[in-house]
């Protein structure tokens, strides 16, 4: 069954007049009342002030404070504000930066209409919604929480990471390196502290990630 928007209403935020029409058009036509518009971040929390919507979909690029900083600024004074923010970029980081500073939701601008108005009944509801696309390399992004693991540990942590991210055991480690298992297991137990990993797979998640291994 087609989401409905019926009864929800809706701020929409963006630099691009042509881009807030479309939006418009789609959101309505599944039933939303577009109760305001916005094209700078300062503009759209003066807005969310104004018209108390249900929802505020916001593009994170925007002239003046842009949308983070829009989104920072709205929820000191409204906590419970529900923000999706959009981008036209992948890079993962900046989702991960959002959803960190409080925003409810994340799409992509490049996802399909029926997402975005998914996206939207999910974020006005208080659910927390994350892009599809994005979901896997955002996880990613926040294994190590974008920690560099050769700067964050010793030259001895960094040649066992390595080592544990290709799928050696901790007793072949020991082996190679002439050390005890139980010393292994201590340098171990350090790097996960400072990469922020619970386990051998989010180890080795990172080492793909920085480019330290290959897939």
């Amino acid at each position: 069954m087609a989401q409905t928007l019926e009864g929800l209403r809706i701020l929409l935020a963006d630099d691009h007049a042509a881009v807030r029409m479309g939006f418009r058009l789609l959101l309505e036509g599944a039933g939303g009342t577009v109760a305001g518009e916005a094209d700078s971040g300062e503009a759209a929390v003066a807005a969310y002030a104004q018209h108390r919507p249900d929802v505020l979909v916001m593009d994170v690029s925007m002239p003046g404070i842009g949308g983070l900083g829009a989104l920072e600024r709205l929820l000191a004074h409204t906590p419970g504000a529900h923000v999706l923010l959009l981008s036209a970029h992948d890079d993962a980081q900046i989702p991960a930066r959002a959803l960190r500073a409080g925003a409810t939701g994340y799409l992509s601008k490049r996802a399909q209409p029926q997402e975005l108005i998914r996206a939207v009944a999910q974020v006005a509801r208080g659910q927390r919604y994350v892009d599809p696309e994005l979901a896997p390399q955002l996880a990613l992004a926040q294994l190590g929480g974008g920690v560099d693991p050769a700067a964050a540990l010793t030259d001895k942590e960094f040649a066992i990471f390595l080592q544990l991210a290709q799928g050696r055991s901790v007793s072949d480690i020991a082996a190679a390196h002439n050390l005890s298992p139980s010393t292994v297991g201590t340098h171990l137990y350090h790097i996960k502290q400072k990469l922020n990993a619970s386990n051998a797979a989010e180890l080795a998640l990172i080492a793909v990630r920085s480019g330290l291994i290959d897939v």
